[in-house]
């Protein structure tokens, strides 16, 4: 028996769900609970088996979840407000989005029957036409008992997505991960394409330039793995190189040129990476990276 699902939330997120959701013809109906009487112009809300509804409505009875992609500040007023329409559908769970609450903010909801947990896509929308497609292949974090956990496992596979556990006490280790691992990247890009300006690339050609290259440097993660994928001059024993890029850098991008060069140098050290170097090299260069990792910075650098 198909079932319906339940979005309260029409933002990028909450629409790029829905329309994942609905694409995937798995649902009988997507309902998307909206703060406005006219919903956007977005296409998903044009299907025939998708319903806006503004403010918001019993839980459908054949709801088998239903997603809170509101603002954290949101969560708990909408949590409050769901609750108090009554006991939860059978087998109904509800996830919040949020990367930082715990999913003791959906106790209320939990009181009234439902599952609860929480639905992490570990994808950016941005854009909620293209997020369906961005969706797919993507993987969602959920934190959850077994029984919603088994729910976020079905709704992220009907999505061409794939869910996996996070244990509630290991949340914030497991977002301080997803901020290295994917926002720092932005920062780290920007200093980068500020440094190609200052070295005479043409702005236009500067970003492709550099996101070309990264794109080659994740493709090479995924294939061959970290120890494979690291390079640089740290890597090479190249003492003279990286202390000559020290000094062409001046300031935050001096420090974090040293502070991710060391890491390098530690990687090389902890597995079998194609560095050969000797511990000599080794430890000049670990002597040199770490006068300038250490340094205190005044905030001069890619920003000033």
């Amino acid at each position: 028996m198909m079932t319906s699902v339940v979005i309260a939330g029409p933002g990028r997120v909450g629409l790029a769900l829905a329309a994942a959701l609905q694409q995937s013809g798995v649902f009988r109906e997507v309902v998307v609970f909206g703060r406005h009487a006219r919903p956007s112009n977005h296409p998903v809300l044009q299907e025939p088996d998708v319903r806006y509804v503004f403010g918001i409505e019993a839980i459908p009875d054949d709801a088998e979840a239903v997603f809170l992609a509101v603002p954290d500040a949101a969560v708990p007023e909408i949590t409050f407000s769901i609750a108090a329409l009554g006991p939860a559908p059978r087998d109904c769970a509800v996830f919040h989005l949020s990367g930082t609450l715990p999913t003791d903010v959906l106790e209320p909801l939990h009181r009234s029957g439902y599952g609860v947990g929480s639905f992490r896509p570990l994808v950016v929308l941005n854009d909620p036409i293209d997020g369906p497609a961005r969706l797919r292949g993507a993987y969602v974090a959920v934190t959850a008992a077994p029984d919603p956990l088994r729910t976020a496992r079905r709704i992220a596979e009907a999505m061409g997505a794939r869910a996996f556990p996070v244990p509630a006490v290991r949340r914030p280790l497991f977002e301080a991960a997803v901020a290295l691992g994917g926002g720092a990247l932005v920062p780290l890009i920007s200093h980068a394409l500020h440094l190609l300006v200052q070295a005479g690339v043409d702005p236009d050609e500067a970003t492709p330039a550099l996101l070309s290259l990264a794109r080659s440097v994740l493709v090479a993660l995924e294939e061959d793995g970290v120890e494979q994928t690291l390079s640089g001059p740290v890597l090479r024993g190249d003492l003279e190189a990286t202390d000559l890029h020290l000094r062409a850098l001046q300031g935050d991008d001096q420090r974090l040129y040293a502070v991710l060069s060391r890491e390098t140098l530690r990687l090389a050290s902890t597995g079998d990476s194609r560095s050969g170097l000797d511990e000599g090299a080794r430890a000049e260069l670990e002597e040199l990276l770490g006068r300038y990792a250490g340094r205190e910075t005044t905030g001069a650098g890619a920003e000033s």
